[in-house]
């Protein structure tokens, strides 16, 4: 195994996290991807035009290379985009067979597993998926997905030679959802940049953002409701701490983004707490860091997460998290040792904890000095040498067949 063809239809890595669709997904592939590259796996991101100035290809760094394939108006809604599968398959196909073929398809998404289906047919290799998010957990956290997205997941599942997830909660909701699939199950859990995220001067990440002495709390993540903005105003209320600041960072995502927007600004001023709170623009990836560091607590209010990237790169900057209790956040924070976890999204029990840990000097130095060690042990390298036996063992065995 030395070429992977790796899908990434509806979002870019190389696209701004926290902007439209682009999230932790993109982080993952871009960093997955680049630790693969390193390692000496020559790979190709396939993702979807989404400007009209993109080059066809970029050369990333060495054994990196992103293509754009254009399917469909550059500005077509995620929702649409199924519409265009075909369209993007056939792009990718004519882009493999005239650049020496590939060894394994891995497609990252509900959209590009049905895209990696059908190469994995037209060009006889093996398909790994990445879901990401699955449409039966994401139903379970109170957002149903339509039929036709489940029964294309079940499609893929079923032709799958291997079905990555990140970590053991995400593999136990699998399976008993879906079932044990023909193919195999992979726990590849991402990791994160420890030259960028580490524990730094908490002082001087608060001068650099222009914040005072009192207590800040950080929400970090595309507006939308699945993400949870608004329980972390409802905690900020409930905390009733007029000197405590809650920054926002992330934009409107998807079609409820700006509706999501504005129910979060109009539950600021019914809360009384719109001065305390300070939204900020989707920053650069790497300048996040700042943020973690000037934080006191980051909080995860989502109602879903297969892992939870903004936990584990908060937990590698030494702040303590207070997540809702779900997914991967079940394995990335311990309760009562590195954060805290809580059930349904409370705000009044968020609250309690925030004040736990600004209350308690000692507890607060104590979650943050094992937050990152806990965090050390999650690295891209060592993700890409998972998914590189992953890659290598399916090579030298037989498919799945689809029934």
């Amino acid at each position: 195994m030395r070429r992977v063809a790796v899908l990434s239809l509806h979002t870019s890595p190389l696209a701004q996290p926290g902007i439209g669709d682009g999230g932790g997904m993109n982080v993952y592939v871009r960093e997955l991807v680049s630790a693969l590259a390193h390692a000496g796996v020559d790979c190709t991101t396939y993702t979807r035009a989404w400007r009209d100035d993109l080059p066809t290809e970029i050369n990333v760094e060495p054994n990196h290379k992103v293509v754009h394939i254009p399917a469909g108006a550059v500005d077509m809604p995620k929702g649409d985009l199924l519409s265009v599968v075909p369209e993007f398959t056939d792009g990718v196909l004519r882009h493999i067979n005239a650049n020496g073929g590939t060894d394994v398809i891995h497609a990252n998404y509900w959209l590009s597993g049905l895209s990696g289906h059908t190469l994995k047919h037209e060009l006889d290799v093996p398909l790994v998926s990445t879901f990401h998010t699955f449409a039966r957990v994401k139903a379970l956290g109170g957002d149903p997905e339509s039929e036709l997205r489940e029964q294309a997941e079940t499609d893929v599942i079923g032709c799958s030679d291997v079905i990555c997830v990140s970590c053991t909660e995400e593999e136990r909701q699998f399976i008993e959802l879906y079932g044990n699939p023909p193919g195999t199950t992979e726990i590849v859990a991402p990791g994160v940049e420890h030259a960028f995220f580490a524990p730094g001067d908490k002082r001087g990440a608060r001068k650099a953002l222009e914040l005072g002495d009192g207590p800040v709390l950080l929400f970090v993540g595309r507006i939308q409701p699945l993400k949870g903005a608004d329980v972390a105003v409802r905690s900020l209320a409930e905390l009733n701490r007029p000197d405590a600041t809650l920054l926002i960072v992330g934009g409107a995502s998807g079609i409820e983004g700006e509706t999501e927007i504005a129910h979060v600004h109009a539950l600021m001023q019914e809360l009384k707490v719109e001065n305390q709170v300070r939204f900020v623009a989707p920053q650069a990836h790497h300048i996040l860091s700042t943020y973690y560091r000037a934080a006191d607590v980051v909080l995860v209010p989502s109602r879903s997460e297969s892992f939870g990237l903004v936990a584990l790169e908060a937990a590698a900057c030494g702040t303590p998290v207070v997540a809702n209790a779900v997914g991967g956040l079940l394995t990335i924070v311990e309760h009562g040792r590195t954060g805290f976890l809580v059930p349904d999204r409370q705000p009044e029990i968020f609250a309690r904890h925030i004040a736990n840990i600004l209350d308690d000097p000692a507890l607060s130095v104590r979650m943050s000095h094992d937050a990152a060690e806990r965090a050390k042990g999650y690295t891209w390298s060592f993700a890409a040498a998972r998914l590189r036996r992953a890659y290598t063992d399916i090579t030298s065995r037989d498919r799945v067949v689809c029934e």
